[in-house]
């Protein structure tokens, strides 16, 4: 985390101490998580090993006072890696004061914030910097972003204002991480088209409200693209490496979803403006569920969706035009036994992507989850092919407190 970073927060923490001493209700919880991944194919270098072993935690401390109209929520991640240096890190995921007054809420400091309905892709969201290093597939965990941010409830719909002063580089792994690209990132290297970089102010704003069984949300963002672009360069060595530069953006975008019975019917949508160039993506599908499937307390879903850029080849997020077919089953028992399996086709280079993940409580203070991520008929031309020789299994056992 940044310098400028970390002393906003300090001083946000300095500013609200006083109130905190006198908190009405206070609150912790948190996690403590192994990890064990399995890499089944030799590794593209040397550094690279076949398997990793890791820790992470995470604690979330809540302080309400003035009858629930003020709060303070912090919560701080770790992880410790085996192999990867960079994958050893911390973050703040929150670390925000809340104050409601009637209709009205606002929130400052580090904040997470998700938008979006479909389950392959999140098209739309993009508040929060991908953590890339603890999600490198998928890419659904979040880096926390200091922001301000300003909420209304109104029997017409709720309306989001955001102000985000400083923006957050992505991580990459390091040359001995996996999964990662065959060439490595220097993020020493970062440019920026913003001459203010990450000090580049960004906005954004959202209406969201539900018409009947339908729950939409119209958006627009202005500033710095999470999503850098990466060009080879020479490193200060004179090794070849990438070099991430991140690009002014706008966007609008929508997301809905309707609810018919066991029926969903999602969708998300955006037009962007970046580097003088306008282009589109979208993405959209539904889901069944069979309640009580086969005679038993469980649910069965059938997911399916499909994904298209404008951009084609040409677009950093691999979802360019591929489809996305899934099942998901709910146990719905006590231990909260879950899975969810899928395959990804990407219908222009014949590419396919598989993944899986399962879980479920052992106790009230342990949870057991397992996921696999696999790749196969993957051509050079596709986006994924720098990690398609990186196939894992990923063991996890949460202890809760």
């Amino acid at each position: 985390m940044a310098k400028s970073s970390r002393a906003a927060f300090f001083a946000v923490i300095a500013a609200l101490a006083p109130a905190c001493a006198h908190a009405d209700d206070l609150s912790l919880r948190g996690t403590i998580e192994p990890e064990l991944r399995l890499f089944t194919q030799s590794a593209s270098s040397a550094r690279q090993k076949d398997t990793d072993i890791s820790v992470s935690g995470e604690a979330t401390g809540k302080y309400m006072w003035g009858d629930g109209d003020q709060s303070l929520i912090v919560t701080p991640f770790a992880r410790l890696d085996q192999r990867d240096s960079r994958r050893t890190h911390w973050d703040l995921r929150e670390a925000r004061y809340g104050l409601v007054m009637g209709k009205w809420e606002v929130r400052l400091g580090f904040d997470k914030v998700f938008w979006g309905v479909t389950e392959a892709v999140h098209l739309v969201d993009v508040i929060n910097q991908t953590d890339l290093i603890e999600d490198p597939v998928k890419q659904e965990a979040r880096l926390g972003q200091p922001m301000l941010r300003l909420r209304t409830t109104q029997d017409f719909g709720t309306f989001d204002a955001f102000l985000l002063p400083y923006f957050r580089e992505r991580d990459f792994p390091g040359t001995n991480g996996r999964p990662a690209y065959d060439i490595p990132v220097d993020m020493d290297l970062t440019r920026y088209e913003s001459s203010r970089k990450e000090r580049r102010v960004d906005g954004a704003f959202r209406y969201s409200h539900h018409l009947g069984d339908i729950d939409f949300g119209v958006s627009y963002f202005q500033g710095t693209n999470r999503d850098p672009i990466l060009t080879p360069a020479l490193s200060s060595g004179g090794d070849l490496v990438l070099s991430p530069y991140y690009a002014q953006m706008k966007q609008a975008s929508i997301d809905a979803q309707a609810t018919k019975g066991a029926w969903l019917y999602k969708f998300e949508g955006y037009w962007r403006r970046e580097l003088g160039r306008e282009y589109e993506a979208a993405t959209g599908g539904v889901e069944y569920t069979f309640y009580g499937a086969l005679g038993t307390e469980g649910d069965i879903g059938v997911v399916a969706e499909y994904a298209l850029d404008s951009r084609g080849l040409m677009a950093r997020d691999p979802y360019e035009n591929d489809g996305f077919l899934a099942l998901r089953w709910t146990a719905n028992d006590e231990a909260s036994t879950s899975f969810l399996g899928g395959a990804v086709v990407d219908a222009e280079t014949g590419a396919m992507g598989f993944r899986f993940k399962g879980e479920r409580r052992l106790s009230d203070d342990y949870r057991l989850s397992a996921e696999a991520y696999f790749f196969g008929n993957v051509p050079r031309r596709d986006p994924i092919y720098s990690i398609a020789d990186d196939n894992y299994l990923q063991f996890r056992i949460a202890r809760f407190f």
